[in-house]
Formats: structure tokens, C-alpha cells, sequence
């Protein structure tokens, strides 16, 4: 099978990006042919083995003489931030968004002329998988939440959105909260609606024997005879990381050897580490951006995993986590209540550091004190939410809709 693939972010640095590197690394290994169109501002992206990458060339501002000849003259925008670049889709002109349009449906047009696809997985119900319809080729979406979260917010994109729901065969949804905004932004396209659960990496996230000061030290940070909390993620609005810092100085009071270690960035950083310094935490670590591989390093490093999020369509992060064995404290709304429990750690109440702190505390002590915990978790994980056990579903939806062959 041959599958074009067209994400609006790189495959680092975001849920989507994660998701769909996941998902064409376990189809090429597998055997099926993969195309990903995605914008990229550096000409060191990376490179997949088994995958075809076509980049759209952006130009980072910060940044100039990275960009390559050929880049538009903007970086490519987000719903909300990411590590390389915090430019939105409401920062676009008239001019830029058709500057955009052009230069991603050139390299749409080009792939299915030249890679010939059996079907085309548009990450998003958002701009560019609309640039795929009237191709011939049966279009399949999944919607993240953050193109939900847009929809809402920019009204002048709706025409985009709509055609792309319109055209596609199927909408994945990535978990029940996230299907029943799809069904109230879309209600006339719920009929093309499927669930299907989001996946992880197996190579890469898995239970490692690891040192733990070791690792913690490459950041800077003394680990020694310390309980490790850690937050994993986009520096934003919605991640609720600013509730974890008033949670953290509630539980500093009461864990003399914990220390809150947190892993990301964005646009919300800079006030992050103000209000830290408000509150007078002095246990708090901020370690910028980290690789997938050095991520997993740090889950089997950390004793509780936290998920603060206010909005959260379905929480991989929470899931790599499980699958390193990480018990996880997570907020009981979004997609996270679909896996998060009793047997894997702690929902809390959103927007609630009380209870938050609450969380984190009992789940340490469990943690602590259940020597057995941590395979518990890593072999739910890894029965229920590997990208290997799953991928076979998406295969067997292509094919339950005609995909293959019927251009």
C-alpha cells in the first residue's frame, strides 16, 4: 500500500508531528510505502529510514541563514506554539496564507503525480489536506483537537476545514472527547466519524535500566537522593503547567526530596520561570526542548509523570510515559480519562493545584512503596497502546473504505 501523508508540522516537536512519525515508521516497517509532506525551516531536518520526506521550506526568523533558497519568507505557523516556531495562523496575512497554500499544493500536486498514492491520511481537519481533495485520491483525516481549537478561533479558516471534512472518506478521532467535538464543530460529517486509539513508539519508549543522576545530570540537575516529578511538553496556555507550579509549592512543603523537573518550551516559558521565582521554588528545573530518545531517558528516570493540562485531546505524552513504566497523575478531562486510572496513577481535577499537589503525593508514596508498579503499567501500555498493536486497525480501515486501488 502506498500512503501519502501531509502533517502541517515537522515529525519533532508536537503531538501530531509524533503521531504521524509513529505511524509511518510502523507502516515502511511493515512493508507499505510512505510519502510525508511537512514544512520544515532548517535543511537538517531529519530523515526516516523506510519513509520519503517532502519538505515545504519556511524561513525562521530567528534564524535567516538557515533557510534554504527555495523558503517562503515566514516561519510556518501553529495553533499554538512550537519549539521552532511561534508564529500562528492568524499572523498570516492574505498574502502569506496564499504564499502557504501555493507552496504546500505544489508539493501535493507533485507527490500524487509522482508517488501515485493509494490514499492520502491528512493530519488535521485544517488547511492543507483540503488542497488535497478533487485529486481522485480517497482522503482519510485525523483530527488532533488543536485544529478544533482553531476552528474556533479563526472563523476566516473555516472555508478550509469544511472542504476537507467534506471531501475525506473517514475522521479519526483520537479519543471520546475528542470525537464528541468533532461531532458538535462538524455535525452533518458524524457519520464519517471512527475511533481509533493513538499509538507509541515501542522502539523508543520502553522500561531501561537506566542511571538516573546520570541522566539528570546531562540537564543540569543534582538527582542524588531525589524523587523525581517531571512534565514533559509545549510550554502553552492549555498544558496548565503554570497550575503545577502552584501545585509544586504546595507538595515542596510536604516532600522535602522531590524535585520538579520540566522538560519542553514555548511561548509561555519565560512567565513560567517568573512565576517560579514568585513563588519561591527552589526545587523547580526548566530543561528546554529534548529528543524522543532523551525523553524516554528521562521517564525511566522519573518517579511520577504529570499531565496538568486544561485541554488535552488525547495525551501521548501520558502513554510514552506508562510505557516506560511511569506512573502518571493526569487531569481528569480530554482524552486522558480513557487510559489514565487507579492502575496507572491518579486523575485530578483540572485547574485545581490543591488537588493536583494531592495527586502527585499519593502517587509518589504508591510509587515508592509498590516495588512491582512500574511493570504493571509499562505491560499495560504496552498491550493496549503500542504502535504495533495498533497499527493493524489503521491498515484494516484503509481497506474497509475501498482505499486501495480505487483511485
Amino acid at each position: 500500500m502506498k500512503i501519502l501523508m501531509i502533517n502541517h508540522f515537522p515529525l519533532e516537536g508536537s503531538g501530531s508531528g509524533t503521531y504521524t512519525k509513529n505511524l509511518a515508521t510502523q507502516l515502511a516497517k511493515h512493508g507499505h510505502e510512505v510519502c510525508v509532506i511537512l514544512p520544515e525551516n532548517t535543511p537538517d531536518f531529519p530523515h526516516y529510514e523506510g519513509i520519503r520526506i517532502h519538505p515545504v521550506h519556511f524561513t525562521d526568523p530567528l534564524h535567516p541563514e538557515a533557510a534554504t533558497s527555495e523558503a517562503v519568507d515566514f516561519n510556518f505557523p501553529c495553533f499554538t506554539t512550537h519549539p521552532r516556531s511561534t508564529t500562528s495562523f492568524a499572523d498570516l496575512s492574505d498574502q502569506q496564507l496564499e504564499q502557504y497554500c501555493t507552496a504546500f499544493q505544489e508539493a501535493i500536486d507533485f507527490e500524487i503525480e509522482s508517488f501515485s498514492p493509494d490514499v492520502i491520511h491528512g493530519q488535521h481537519v485544517w488547511i492543507l489536506p483540503s488542497l488535497a481533495c478533487d485529486h481522485g485520491v480517497p482522503l482519510v483525516l485525523t483530527a488532533h483537537g488543536t485544529d478544533l481549537m482553531g476552528y474556533e478561533k479563526w472563523p476566516h479558516l473555516h472555508a478550509f476545514a469544511d472542504r476537507a471534512i467534506e471531501d475525506c472518506e473517514k475522521v479519526i478521532c483520537i479519543s471520546e472527547d475528542n470525537e464528541e467535538l468533532v461531532r458538535a464543530t462538524f455535525p452533518e460529517q458524524a457519520h464519517k466519524i471512527v475511533r481509533r486509539r493513538n499509538g507509541y513508539n515501542p522502539d523508543i519508549f520502553k522500561v531501561e535500566d537506566i542511571d538516573r543522576e546520570a541522566v539528570l545530570a546531562d540537564h543540569g540537575v543534582d538527582a542524588r537522593d531525589r524523587n523525581v516529578i517531571l512534565f514533559a511538553g509545549k510550554m502553552t496556555r492549555f498544558k496548565g503547567i503554570d497550575v503545577l507550579l502552584d501545585a509544586a509549592a504546595i507538595y515542596e512543603k510536604d516532600l522535602p526530596n522531590a524535585i520538579t523537573v520540566l522538560a519542553g518550551d514555548g511561548e509561555e516559558r519565560e512567565a513560567l520561570e517568573r512565576q517560579a521565582r514568585e513563588l519561591g521554588l527552589g526545587r523547580v528545573f526548566f530543561i528546554g526542548n529534548v529528543s524522543q530518545s532523551e525523553l524516554a531517558r528521562l521517564y525511566n528516570s522519573a518517579d511520577v509523570s504529570v499531565v496538568p493540562s486544561r485541554r488535552e485531546p488525547f495525551g501521548l505524552v501520558a502513554v510514552e510515559a506508562m510505557a516506560c513504566g511511569t506512573p502518571v497523575v493526569a487531569t481528569d478531562q480530554g482524552g486522558l480519562p480513557d487510559f489514565v486510572d487507579r492502575e496507572v496513577g491518579e486523575l485530578v481535577e483540572p485547574e485545581d493545584a490543591t488537588d493536583l499537589a494531592r495527586g502527585i503525593e499519593e502517587t509518589l508514596e504508591r510509587a515508592l512503596t509498590d516495588k512491582d508498579w512500574r511493570k504493571r503499567i509499562a505491560a499495560y501500555a504496552e498491550s493496549n497502546y503500542s504502535q504495533e498493536v495498533i497499527l493493524q486497525e489503521l491498515v484494516d480501515l484503509y481497506e474497509s473504505v475501498g482505499l486501495v486501488g480505487h483511485r
